[in-house]
């Protein structure tokens, strides 16, 4: 045997030890495969998953297209998902877009006609819809028809294309931003809510599965812990805490292997990542003796004032890092503790 025989053969005997991550392409078709395929399989969001059920089963008891839906909630908790489930609830074709893409009304209206009859749109971000288009929209939900201007000048006429029987499915992350007749329009408004952490786990359970990752002990917990109340989150995290294993040519995943993984990625217990304490540290030390603005902060962590306000601060105030005044952002005794730091007049938390 050559030596370069000899080194494969090694390789070889060792990747059977190996959980060995996807690469390319295959890591893109793992993102795929994680997302449930009906409402059985959807873990968590119990009342909203309920009273989908009760609108879907109505919907093909009667043998018609369900009533337009829109969900509402934080990224990464499942709209899209809960968009492919209906598709798939409802046995009809998906298509998906998005409220940027659709610039201009001849973009949504190209799409409408190329509908068939009881497919399913899926319009993600439709709160970024320009007003131009949302209003083409309004008489296609309302009665599956679209009046277009043929022409210019004295000469223009109107026409009234005639559309297909179909389902709008909306997803948002700012509800408030959804104009009223459109929101109004939607047979079915559903909120989505952080996850609990049994859910969590159970959702990093069935993910590690999928993946081909063996979790002994709590390892699901302790992902499910760092995970923010987020399902994609918890899968992101499942992924690294798959690589370190694959490096380490770990079998199996315990405790304290996914607890290593993580904090070398930087996420610590809370599920604070660098961002979150570089946030949490100017307001500790920089900014200590009063509170901060937004603008402030941002140009300080060097971070948009829109991305800590729609990404970082929610979960930092949900979990009691910080509060909001009339002045700016205070950190509390929880942040102060969290990174051991001397708070001002007193003495390490």
């Amino acid at each position: 045997m050559t030596r370069r025989d000899a080194d494969v053969t090694s390789l070889i005997s060792a990747t059977d030890h190996v959980v060995t991550p996807f690469a390319g392409e295959g890591d893109r078709s793992a993102d795929v495969t994680l997302r449930p395929s009906s409402l059985g399989e959807f873990v968590g969001q119990r009342e909203l998953v309920g009273h989908l059920a009760i609108v879907l089963g109505s919907a093909r008891t009667r043998g018609q297209s369900s009533d337009h839906l829109l969900f509402a909630g934080p990224p990464g908790l499942g709209k899209t998902s809960l968009a492919s489930i209906v598709a798939h609830e409802m046995g009809a074709n998906l298509r998906v877009t998005s409220g940027p893409v659709l610039a201009r009304p001849g973009d949504l209206v190209a799409l409408l006609t190329d509908l068939h009859d009881g497919e399913v749109l899926f319009i993600d971000e439709i709160h970024r819809l320009p007003r131009t288009v949302e209003e083409v929209l309004y008489p296609a939900m309302e009665d599956r028809r679209l009046d277009v201007m043929i022409g210019r000048g004295p000469s223009a006429r109107s026409i009234r294309l005639d559309l297909p029987t179909f389902t709008l499915v909306g997803a948002t992350t700012r509800t408030g931003l959804v104009a009223a007749p459109l929101r109004d329009r939607f047979g079915f408004v559903g909120q989505l809510d952080l996850y609990e952490r049994d859910e969590l786990r159970l959702i990093v359970a069935r993910s590690a599965g999928l993946l081909g990752v063996r979790l002994l002990d709590d390892a699901a917990g302790v992902i499910a812990r760092r995970s923010r109340g987020t399902p994609r989150i918890a899968n992101r995290l499942l992924r690294r805490v798959r690589d370190v294993a694959s490096v380490r040519a770990a079998a199996t995943v315990d405790e304290e292997l996914a607890a290593d993984a993580l904090t070398l990625f930087g996420v610590d217990d809370y599920g604070l990542d660098k961002i979150d304490r570089r946030i949490l540290g100017l307001l500790c030390q920089q900014f200590a003796q009063s509170p901060v603005g937004l603008t402030t902060l941002a140009h300080a962590s060097g971070e948009e004032p829109t991305t800590i306000e729609d990404a970082y601060e929610p979960y930092l105030l949900r979990e009691g890092f910080l509060i909001r005044t009339p002045r700016g952002r205070v950190a509390t005794e929880k942040a102060y503790a969290h990174l051991r730091v001397a708070r001002p007049g007193g003495g390490l938390i």
